[in-house]
């Protein structure tokens, strides 16, 4: 069963998001060479302190974190540990949600550590980041999930990769629906899966987590001896980012973003929902 939100309950889901996003905020400033993901961490757990907000993360499944830190080629649910310490060149992925009264917010986002990255890695997050875009522009009433799902892999497809070859689009991990839990129905693949079907349509109320995991190489991944950390089978590093969407009369309202992802649709072509929180 697919959850479908009022009105009043989105604006709940803003307030979690806004918090997801100072988050982000505190995190990328950490983010330097010489600090730690545990560093990372203590910056999270500091924003939900003074937002009144609760991590959840921390707990669910047994994650002993308050964030996932995943640095090069682990692709998510990388722990955060004083003994992980961030180098000029790293590339590092941050995902991380909040709860405020029972609602939830997810998102993620990839950094560079440092300066000089390789072409080819910015180009990575460029593309990770451009085909989640595609895939909350595609949240329209009417559509199905699978246009979600074709938004993504479309724009990730259609990308010439820097030396050649394809890029990865991770297999075993996707979005999902989101609000009073962080993990709902639907599943949202990042490509299109024919024997899935076409999903749930798309109707307002309809609230997604979008995050497209990219790879410079394989789709495939595996998990380490800790039960969480997930890295590439070729060791080739990847991106990973997010946000949570809510589909309103109004259109897509990008929960997560500061602005409710209304300059970014823009440059799509589409209008982003009113901000319930003004």
């Amino acid at each position: 069963m697919v959850q479908i939100k009022s009105p009043e309950q989105i604006a709940k889901m803003r307030e979690a998001g806004l918090v997801v996003a100072a988050i982000h905020a505190a995190t990328r400033e950490v983010a330097v060479p010489g600090a730690s993901t545990r560093d990372l961490d203590e910056a999270a757990r500091k924003v939900l302190a003074e937002h009144g907000a609760k991590s959840n993360f921390l707990g669910y499944g047994g994650f002993p974190a308050t964030i996932c830190t995943s640095v090069n080629d682990v692709v998510v649910h990388g722990i955060p540990s004083e003994d992980v310490v961030l180098k000029d060149g790293d590339l590092i992925s941050v995902d991380c949600g909040a709860v405020v009264d029972g609602w939830h917010g997810d998102a993620a986002y990839t950094a560079f550590v440092g300066s000089g990255h390789a072409p080819e890695l910015v180009e990575l997050s460029r593309v990770t980041e451009e085909s989640m875009w595609a895939g909350i522009a595609a949240m329209k009433q009417g559509g199905r999930l699978v246009d979600v799902s074709r938004a993504v892999e479309t724009y990730i497809r259609r990308q010439p990769k820097p030396g050649g070859g394809k890029y990865g689009i991770i297999e075993d991990y996707g979005g999902h629906g989101i609000g009073t839990e962080m993990h709902m129905d639907p599943h949202l693949l990042n490509y299109v899966d024919r024997r899935r079907g076409k999903g749930p349509k798309l109707v307002p109320g309809f609230c997604l987590a979008i995050e497209p995991m990219v790879s410079l190489g394989t789709p495939r991944t595996k998990v380490l001896e800790d039960e969480w950390t997930v890295i590439t089978t070729d060791g080739t590093w990847s991106s990973h980012w997010e946000h949570s969407v809510a589909l309103t009369e109004q259109g897509p309202l990008v929960l997560t973003a500061p602005d409710g992802g209304r300059a970014k649709l823009a440059e799509l072509g589409v209008a982003a929902a009113p901000d319930p929180l003004g």
